[in-house]
């Protein structure tokens, strides 16, 4: 029996190994940059955000993980680090004490104020500007296609868009 080994074409490959080149290269510059200038990790910030956006900036750390893409335990590590800074509050749910609420704090709400212009300048430098305006709703469009193939059709938005 002869098994065929699956290829690609070259266009398909060309796209494929552009994507897992940038899935590894954004993330490490995306961290440095927060981390030089705001003395935060992307995750970090992602978490920010999304509490930023929350209702009385506090969600559910199971809604909080389903919104960072994030598994329990690992949010409930950074978030014991965001506690210890000053920058979250955790607490027990008032609607059920088996669950554990996050909130974002005024530090936190600083911090994330103080951050969020070098990442943007970040995104633009990296990303936005070296795509035209068609390139750039391409991308939307694929990341979109991407994105609900992984969860299902499920991914939430941390932001308002």
């Amino acid at each position: 029996m002869v098994f065929r080994v699956p290829r690609m074409d070259e266009c398909e490959s060309d796209a494929w190994l552009g994507l897992i080149a940038v899935s590894q290269l954004l993330p490490v510059a995306l961290d440095s940059q927060l981390q030089r200038d705001a003395h935060l990790t992307h995750f970090e910030f992602m978490v920010l955000t999304s509490l930023r956006f929350a209702p009385e900036n506090t969600l559910r750390m199971t809604e909080l993980a389903a919104s960072t893409n994030a598994t329990l335990p690992r949010l409930s590590h950074v978030c014991t680090r965001l506690a210890t800074r000053g920058i979250v509050d955790r607490f027990p749910s008032p609607e059920d004490r088996r669950a554990t609420n996050v909130r974002l704090t005024a530090e936190g709400r600083r911090q994330l104020i103080h951050a969020m212009p070098g990442h943007i300048d970040t995104a633009r430098q990296l990303v936005i500007d070296a795509l035209t305006p068609a390139q750039l709703e391409s991308l939307a469009e694929i990341m979109s296609a991407i994105t609900g193939r992984l969860t299902d059709g499920e991914h939430r938005s941390p932001a308002p868009r």
